[in-house]
């Protein structure tokens, strides 16, 4: 490989205006196919009393199947990170100063 090809390169992803505050779920559905996976986003109402809750897709993302694998490492990898953090938070000599509580999510 050479030194050329060997630097790292960053990825400089541009947000549209309406698309910065996101969207909020509460559920997610999984499917796939021989080719990709899709990953459906909604928002439902589990406070109603009814057989059927009521729901509303927010967004659906097809991924391929590469793309899926990097994906759970880096949701896994997240959660530990996140579960960690809450630990720390939990325990009785904790005064709010953990390292990189700075704002910062250190990736």
């Amino acid at each position: 490989m050479s030194e050329e090809n060997s630097e790292q390169r960053g990825i400089n992803i541009h947000f549209q205006p309406e698309q910065m505050a996101g969207v909020y779920s509460n559920f997610a559905n999984i499917s796939h196919s021989d080719y990709e996976f899709t990953v459906t986003f909604a928002r439902v109402d589990h406070e109603v009393d009814s057989e059927e809750i009521p729901g509303v897709v927010v967004t659906r993302v097809n991924i391929s199947p590469r793309f899926m694998r990097e994906l759970i490492d880096a949701m896994e990898d997240n959660y530990s990170k996140w579960t960690t953090s809450e630990g720390i938070r939990n325990l009785p000599e904790y005064d709010g100063d953990e390292p990189g509580s700075d704002g910062e999510d250190g990736d």
